[in-house]
C-alpha cells in the first residue's frame, strides 16, 4: 500500500506542479489512502498542503480559505456531494480524476518500480524534491476555533521534523507499531501523528474515515491487530462502552488528548481492558505534541531504582528539547513549582507565526516563548497538570472563577451520568457591574433556584453560583471533539440580549 501511495502521489505531484501556480493547495478528505496521497503529492510538488476543517461550519471554512489564499482544492466527488454547505472554490478537483488525467495506472508503474527497487534518496531525486526545507513553510493548519475564528498556524519543516524526533525519542511509537488513524487530517494530531509520523518512521497505519464511527474503529483494531490508539475522550468513551476486551487485545497503548481525561474513563478502561489511558497535551502551535505520559521504564537490574513515567491527572513531562514556565496571568511573574499560571512553552517544534495576523503572533510569541493560553502548574518531578483554557475561566468581581469546577459539581449534585455526552456547560458573558456574568447552558431541566440552593449547600462562594440557566437542545461541540466555546458564548449572549 505504501509503494502504491508513493506512485500515485508522484504522478499527482507532477500534475500539480504543471497546473497549479499557487504555493498552497487545499485538501478536504477524511483519513485514508486519498488523504495520504493528496498530502504527499502536494509536498512532493513543492507546495504547502492546507487541510480544511469541513465540520466547523460555513463561516469558519470561508474565513480559513480566505486567510490561506487557496485557489485550488483537492477532494473526492463523494465528499463534494455530501458536504453541500462547504464553500467549495471554483477550482475544486477530484483526486481520482486528476490521477487518471495524468496517465493513471500506466503512469504509476515506473514510480511503483522505483519505490520498490531504489533507495529513498534516489526516488526523492527523481521527483525533484529539494534537499532542505528548514524554516520554510511546510504546512498550514488552523486552530480549532473553539474560542473564535480559527487562526492559520504556519508550521515549518523544522517544526514538524523536530516533533517527529521528539515523539520518536519517547520510544512509545516505534517502527513496529500499528497505529489507528481515525482523527481528521485537519486536526493537528491527525496531520502530524497519524499521517506524517507513520510515513517518516515506517509505522503501519490503519485508517477509519471518522472517529465517530465506533464500530468501524473496533473492527479495524481487532482485524488489523492495532497496537496504538490515539484520540480524545469524546471518541474513546464510545469505544470503552461498545468494545469487548477481546476486541482490544492487541492494543499496547492508548493516548488521550485535546481535552481533559475524565477519571472515570481512565479507571474504567483500566478495569475493563487492563489498559491505562495515558494523557498527553499539545496545541496546533506546537506541531502539536509537547507533553505525554509514558509507561514506567522497566527495572532491568537489581540495583536500579524504580522510575516513573506517568502520573494520573497530569499530561506528563515535556518532550525532549522543550522548556516550560508557569506565568502569573496579571503580573507576568514566573511562578515556582506547584503554583498555577499560564503555561509558556519553548522548543524547536513551536510554530513560526500566524498567517496574516501580526498582532496575534506578537501576543502569542514573546521572547521565543509561546503563550499557550492554558492554565497549569509544574510539579517538582516535571509533570504538568493543565487546569484548563484561560477562556474557561471568568473574572467575576475581581476573582477568577473556573467553569469546569462548577460544571463537575452540578453534574455531581444533579446525578448526571459522567459517561454521557456533556449536558452542562458554564460560560461567561460581559456584565457591567461585575465584569462577567456566569450562564449555564444545559440539555437538562434545571431551574436557577435549584442550582443556587444546591451549590450554596455544597459550600460554593456566592460569586461562583450562576444565576442564569438556559435550556438548549444540544451543547455545541466541534468536529475535533472539543467544546465549541465560541458557539456556547453566542447562545448565552443571544439569550441574555
Amino acid at each position: 500500500m505504501l509503494f502504491r501511495s508513493i506512485a500515485a502521489a508522484a504522478v499527482l505531484a507532477r500534475r500539480l506542479r504543471d497546473t497549479v501556480p499557487e504555493n498552497r493547495v487545499g485538501i478536504v478528505l477524511p483519513p485514508g489512502a486519498g488523504a495520504v496521497i493528496a498530502n504527499l503529492a502536494v509536498v512532493c510538488a513543492g507546495k504547502v498542503p492546507v487541510n480544511f476543517n469541513f465540520t466547523a461550519g460555513r463561516i469558519s471554512a470561508e474565513s480559513s480559505i480566505a486567510v490561506s489564499g487557496v485557489v485550488t482544492l483537492l477532494t473526492a466527488d463523494a465528499m463534494r456531494t455530501r458536504l453541500t454547505d462547504f464553500p467549495w472554490p471554483d477550482r475544486t478537483l477530484d483526486i481520482r480524476s486528476e490521477i487518471q488525467a495524468s496517465g493513471g495506472r500506466r503512469a504509476m508503474l515506473p514510480w511503483l518500480a522505483a519505490a520498490w527497487l531504489l533507495p529513498n534518496q534516489w526516488v526523492a531525486g527523481l521527483m525533484g524534491l529539494p534537499h532542505a526545507g528548514d524554516r520554510q513553510e511546510a504546512a498550514l493548519l488552523f486552530t480549532s476555533g473553539s474560542a473564535g475564528i480559527p487562526k492559520g498556524v504556519v508550521l515549518t519543516h523544522r517544526n514538524l521534523l523536530a516533533n517527529f524526533a521528539q515523539i520518536s525519542s519517547m520510544s512509545i511509537l516505534p517502527d513496529s507499531a500499528t497505529i489507528l488513524g481515525c482523527l481528521p487530517i485537519f486536526h493537528s494530531i491527525g496531520f502530524t501523528v497519524t499521517l506524517w509520523y507513520p510515513l517518516m518512521r515506517g509505522c503501519r497505519l490503519v485508517t477509519t474515515p471518522s472517529p465517530l464511527d465506533t464500530r468501524a474503529m473496533i473492527d479495524s483494531i481487532r482485524d488489523e491487530a492495532v497496537t496504538v490508539v490515539i484520540g480524545a475522550p469524546t471518541f474513546l468513551r464510545p469505544l470503552f462502552k461498545k468494545a469487548r476486551p477481546a476486541d482490544l487485545r492487541s492494543v499496547d497503548l492508548v493516548v488521550s488528548g485535546a481535552e481533559k481525561l475524565p477519571e472515570d474513563l481512565r479507571r474504567g478502561f483500566l478495569e475493563k481492558f487492563h489498559i491505562e489511558i495515558l494523557q498527553g497535551y499539545g496545541l496546533t502551535e506546537t506541531s502539536p505534541v509537547s507533553n505525554v505520559n509514558q509507561p514506567n521504564p522497566p527495572v532491568v537490574t537489581l540495583t536500579a531504582d524504580e522510575q516513573i513515567g506517568k502520573k494520573a491527572g497530569t499530561v506528563g513531562r515535556l518532550l525532549p528539547g522543550m522548556s516550560a514556565r508557569s506565568i502569573h496571568p496579571e503580573t507576568g511573574e514566573e511562578l515556582p513549582s506547584g503554583e498555577t499560571g499560564i503555561l509558556w512553552l519553548r522548543g524547536a517544534n513551536v510554530f513560526s507565526h500566524y498567517l496574516g495576523d501580526a498582532p496575534g503572533t506578537a501576543e502569542a510569541l514573546r521572547g521565543g516563548w509561546f503563550v499557550t493560553g492554558d492554565l497549569g502548574r509544574i510539579d517538582e518531578d516535571g509533570f504538568i497538570t493543565v487546569e484548563g483554557r484561560l477562556a474557561r475561566f471568568s473574572k467575576v468581581g475581581g476573582e477568577m472563577v473556573p467553569h469546569g469546577t462548577i460544571e463537575q459539581k452540578i453534574a455531581e449534585l444533579f446525578g448526571v451520568d459522567p459517561g454521557e455526552v456533556q449536558a452542562v456547560v458554564v460560560v461567561g458573558i460581559p456584565d457591567e457591574a461585575k465584569g462577567e456574568r456566569l450562564v449555564i447552558l444545559t440539555t437538562l431541566e434545571l431551574s436557577p433556584e435549584a442550582v443556587k440552593d444546591r451549590l450554596a449547600a455544597a459550600g460554593f462562594p456566592n460569586l461562583w453560583i450562576p444565576r442564569t440557566v438556559l435550556r438548549v437542545d444540544a451543547i455545541p461541540v466541534l468536529g475535533t471533539g472539543k467544546l465549541d466555546i465560541a458557539g456556547c458564548r453566542r447562545l448565552a449572549s443571544e439569550a441574555a440580549a
